[in-house]
């Protein structure tokens, strides 16, 4: 991902939030030809020094039937953007797009089969526990889980290369920034959050 330094971010907790709030991202890998999947993905973070992302696919995916221990992929991850329209500014340029962004490289590792549990145990915990019956992995029986995990390609990535970008027009003198969040305040949900971002900055 190109990302210019004035954009570019290094907050580790930034990424988190990003892959927490975005978790339905694209897998992308190159094996054969490009291949993209959107999955559900987790950010294991049992052992902090060494965290790595955890999702699956079906086995009937052709991207399951290619990717092995040690395949490269990539997680990409767009969290909340939104259009900036060059009206807001006091002087004539160009519209633009605010957005936050992780891009991870990473190394396939295949999960066995309690690994594998241990992941839609996860996943299932994490969604359905805010419902108002939830019901969960232990309450299917294990003849039915057994029989769906069958169907299920588990992977880990371990990552190699992490990208934050952050783009929320930093390079906007002070009146044009002010103006921009007082109009996305009055947008759409993802134009709030924007705004909402914006105005840490200027803290």
């Amino acid at each position: 991902m190109f990302i210019p330094k004035l954009y570019k971010s290094e907050d580790l907790n930034l990424m988190k939030d990003i892959i927490r709030e975005n978790a339905f991202a694209l897998l992308i890998s190159s094996e054969e030809k490009i291949r993209a999947t959107h999955s559900m993905m987790i950010l294991n973070e049992e052992d902090r020094e060494n965290i790595y992302i955890e999702t699956h696919v079906s086995k009937a995916n052709p991207q399951a039937k290619i990717l092995k221990n040690g395949s490269e992929v990539l997680c990409d991850f767009l969290g909340a953007h939104t259009y900036i329209s060059s009206s807001w500014y006091d002087h004539i340029n160009v519209s633009t797009w605010n957005y936050e962004a992780v891009q991870i490289y990473g190394k396939v590792e295949l999960m066995d089969h309690e690994e594998l549990y241990l992941h839609l145990d996860k996943l299932t915990t994490q969604y359905e526990t805010s419902q108002r019956c939830p019901l969960m992995l232990k309450d299917m029986g294990n003849a039915f889980v057994e029989r769906e995990m069958h169907g299920a390609f588990g992977m880990k990535i371990i990552p190699t290369e992490i990208f934050i970008q952050q783009k929320l027009s930093q390079n906007r003198k002070e009146n044009d920034f002010r103006n921009i969040i007082a109009n996305l305040e009055g947008g759409d949900e993802n134009a709030k959050q924007i705004a909402g971002k914006m105005k840490l900055l200027q803290k």
